[in-house]
């Protein structure tokens, strides 16, 4: 008996390591794109607020945090997490790191995105640090799908909020390359989840977001351009989408309008609206017993990612 308990204790601890990240990769092995010499007071910041939020900010550094599968649970299928916060901040705990262990528990490798926020002091165009950043990300996991026992076939991109406008940009923008790509690899991801997204800078915009993306005057190309609904294709891939109707930050036409141009274009998509839960709430919207996650696992599997 002694001996089955050590060997259960044993094997909780190996499971769990599993769900802890391995040091955070360098999204660039070189010279960051469309970057400035980052001032010497420049500094990152990672601080937890009174409610218990870890808030990311002034990164000039991008990384990948790799949070990776036990081997026996291990799928194939990846996800690359924008975290968000207004392109001014990363709620990288609750949109980030939290999403990338519940992931693993169902054998998902997931990738945590840190990446720059928008600021004329380290960009040479504060609008496409992000974008580039992303189309990085996809880059490296293709790259190396091979050492993350990952299939580059099942590579989606997932973000909140402003990372939602990041991921839903990769989603609609992944051929129109900003990164250094000799190997023509494909940047489109297989699979888009967008949680409580920005979409649109044209219909009920999060203008915080885009004024920090873009700045306070933005040209009526920016405004296009930074409007995923309308690059939707028949190219564009699935998507899952969730958000609250009563979202006071991000209005759910955000959604809305993402979702009927997917439809309009012929594109599989999925979106659940729940009636309360206003906007950041993660994981755990808890005005509801219903968990997205589920619904998630659900769209997921009938599309043939897990």
């Amino acid at each position: 008996m002694m001996k089955y308990l050590i060997a259960l204790f044993m094997t909780s601890l190996i499971s769990a390591s599993n769900l802890i990240a391995q040091e955070p990769v360098l999204l660039y092995p070189g010279a960051i794109p469309g970057s400035k010499p980052t001032p010497v007071d420049y500094k990152e910041i990672a601080e937890e607020g009174k409610d218990g939020i870890l808030r990311v900010s002034k990164v000039s550094q991008p990384t990948l945090s790799v949070f990776l599968p036990a081997k026996e649970k291990a799928n194939g299928t990846a996800v690359i997490i924008c975290p968000g916060g207004g392109y001014g901040i990363l709620a990288i705990g609750h949109e980030g790191y939290d999403v990338a262990r519940k992931f693993n528990e169902i054998g998902v490798a997931a990738f945590v995105l840190k990446y720059r926020l928008p600021n004329d002091a380290i960009m040479l165009d504060k609008s496409f640090g992000p974008l580039q950043d992303a189309q990085q990300a996809i880059l490296v996991l293709r790259q190396n799908a091979e050492k993350w026992n990952i299939n580059p076939a099942k590579i989606g991109v997932m973000g909140f909020s402003a990372g939602g406008h990041l991921a839903g940009s990769l989603t609609v923008h992944y051929g129109d390359v900003k990164i250094e790509n000799a190997g023509q690899q494909s940047l489109r991801p297989d699979f888009s989840i967008l949680i409580y997204p920005v979409i649109s800078f044209r219909e009920s915009p999060h203008t915080g977001s885009a004024k920090n993306l873009a700045g306070p005057n933005l040209t009526e190309a920016q405004k296009d351009y930074f409007s995923n609904e309308k690059y939707v294709d028949a190219k564009t891939p699935p998507t899952f989408l969730i958000h609250a109707n009563d979202d006071k930050t991000v209005p759910v036409e955000n959604s809305i309008v993402f979702n009927r141009a997917l439809v309009k274009a012929g594109v599989s998509s999925e979106m659940h609206l729940y009636q309360n839960g206003g906007h950041g709430f993660g994981l755990n919207n808890k005005t509801t017993a219903d968990q997205w996650f589920d619904r998630l696992i659900n769209w997921m599997k009938s599309n043939q990612f897990l």
